[in-house]
């Protein structure tokens, strides 16, 4: 994993482009510490997640590795005790914003950093697509993160197709799952710009809006507007509260509080 921060922005490229940037157990275990430091981090309001190479943005777990490893230890685990639950800003419970800009093939767990993603941008030749059944494992996980941003048949599809059949970039910017799909030279800088305009907002105001939004997504409507009014009366005596609207009235940029968690 390649972790660099500047002007607010942290990226983390997964970088194992010879295998695909599929992730193993170094891989997990890299992405875990970086969102606990993401999180503790005052400087870092906005993070955008991509991979290395031309071809693949990540296409899940290292097949060699599984292939080597007990399996049936494995499958004992609690999601808790799991490495490959603690991926993503929102599996390690990080509110600051996300974006995934998918530069390649986007496969099986590597459809973990879609689901999660606040922002997804994709490349031209980019598609999305699930294998697990193919090989004799469940689609499980990533399908039931999909399926609270795209519509069922759509997940259901991809998920017992098995990889037969390819969503591409501009189908899936049609079915909701993608925001802007760009040449591949133009999506990290576009990510990069992206992140930049997020980044110069309260960073507190900016993680708070994103916790009340995905967390009315475990709840529903009634529970999720409590929740959300419960986390703006959170907010209400924080300094940047008052420096937005005095930043407003001096007409300066306002000077936000760092925010960590």
């Amino acid at each position: 994993l390649l972790y660099e921060k500047a002007d607010g922005v942290a990226t983390l490229t997964l970088n194992r482009p010879e295998s695909f940037n599929s992730f193993n157990s170094q891989m997990a275990g890299e992405l875990h510490a970086a969102w606990t430091e993401i999180k503790a981090d005052p400087e870092v309001v906005c993070v955008v997640v991509t991979g290395a190479g031309p071809k693949a943005f990540c296409t899940g777990m290292d097949v060699t590795e599984m292939a080597g490893s007990d399996t049936e230890a494995r499958a004992n685990d609690t999601y808790e005790q799991s490495p490959f639950t603690k991926l993503t800003a929102i599996h390690n419970r990080c509110w600051k914003p996300v974006i995934t800009a998918v530069n390649g093939m986007c496969v099986g767990g590597g459809l973990h950093f879609v689901a999660d993603a606040d922002l997804i941008l994709a490349a031209e030749h980019a598609t999305f697509f699930d294998t697990h059944v193919k090989v004799g494992l469940v689609a499980g996980l990533e399908p039931v993160g999909l399926a609270r941003r795209m519509p069922l048949e759509a997940v259901m599809r991809m998920a017992l197709l098995g990889g037969s059949e390819r969503l591409g970039a501009e189908e899936a910017e049609a079915l909701g799952l993608v925001g802007e799909v760009l040449p591949a030279d133009q999506l990290l800088p576009r990510a990069q710009e992206l992140a930049a305009k997020i980044a110069q907002h309260s960073p507190t105001a900016l993680a708070r809006t994103k916790q009340a939004i995905w967390e009315s997504l475990d709840t529903g409507l009634v529970p999720g507007l409590q929740r959300a009014w419960e986390i703006i009366g959170e907010h209400g005596s924080h300094p940047d509260m008052q420096e937005g609207a005095t930043a407003f009235v001096e007409k300066r940029k306002p000077r936000w509080a760092g925010f960590a968690d």
